[in-house]
């Protein structure tokens, strides 16, 4: 098959993985920027043209879409379905995904175990969201942060209200969720391919942090789900739409709660974590549907 991963560094290690396994599977693939891709939209023949030239004999698409550019590079992934190309993640659940809130919806209606959350058109009654999500401390998040960036724990009433008022004043759209006490600064990641959970970690945020991401110091190891938390990891995933998916949880006294399903998840903390060629399960997912 001839493969394409559109990625804007091909140095990155979920890059170079998905391309190894690619090569050692007997495919060809190739790494193109998204970002440097013209698009042509007309009803007979769509095309997209990288650097000038155009794409074809494409039998599959990666996306591996930085959430900077979700934009253009999901404007990229649906030309290609406009081209019959299959596409590993598609275009309108990889939009869907990066909607902190729509998701939260949509994994809600699916009747998901979530953090209580609390969404307002900038309500001066700060006070009673913080009620709403049973006090503080709270987590209160942009809506459009990634990688644990603009998430604050705001650990008294006080603080609470300085940091939603402060959002507020700057028009900046957040969500207040209820602090999980009992995760003690660990989630849980499972990496879901094909509707299957392929590996799963748990992640421990360092000491003084309670943000679990790796970028941030947070350290991983193996787990094994109980099947309450496989169940609810593939559910997320089926609902979100997502073929490949990382499903973030808490563990908590009412059972696993989803706090966000990722449609670009990293390879490396997992594959280091579990082992498990996770890239190989991506392309056998590919070949399985083209």
């Amino acid at each position: 098959m001839n493969l394409v991963v559109l990625s804007r560094n091909a140095k990155l290690y979920s890059t170079k993985r998905l391309v190894e396994a690619a090569v050692k599977r007997g495919h060809e693939i190739r790494v193109i920027d998204h970002s440097k891709c013209d698009l042509v939209i007309e009803k007979k023949k769509p095309k997209v043209l990288y650097r000038g030239e155009e794409i074809t004999g494409v039998n599959a698409v990666i996306p591996r879409i930085g959430a900077s550019v979700t934009f253009y590079g999901t404007a990229v992934v649906r030309q290609f379905e406009m081209m019959n190309v299959f596409t590993a993640v598609e275009s309108q659940a990889l939009v869907r995904s990066r909607d902190k809130l729509r998701s939260l919806q949509i994994l809600s209606r699916a009747g998901l175990g979530l953090p209580k959350t609390v969404f307002t058109n900038y309500s001066k009654d700060v006070e009673r969201t913080l009620r709403e999500v049973g006090g503080a401390p709270v987590i209160i998040k942009l809506l459009e942060g990634t990688q644990g960036l603009g998430v604050v724990l705001a650990e008294n009433k006080k603080a609470a209200v300085s940091v939603i008022e402060a959002f507020n004043g700057l028009k900046a759209r957040v969500i207040v969720q209820e602090f999980i006490k009992e995760s003690r600064g660990e989630d849980i990641r499972a990496f879901v391919v094909d509707g299957h959970v392929v590996g799963a970690m748990v992640r421990t945020a360092k000491e003084g942090e309670f943000r679990s991401n790796l970028h941030r110091g947070g350290t991983a190891k193996v787990i094994e789900l109980t099947p309450e938390e496989e169940i609810a990891a593939i559910k997320a995933a089926n609902a979100m739409k997502l073929g490949i998916a990382g499903v973030d949880m808490l563990r908590s006294e009412r059972g696993p709660l989803i706090i966000e399903v990722n449609s670009s998840p990293g390879l490396e903390g997992i594959e280091s974590a579990t082992g498990v060629d996770i890239a190989g399960q991506i392309i056998k997912y590919i070949e399985k549907n083209v």
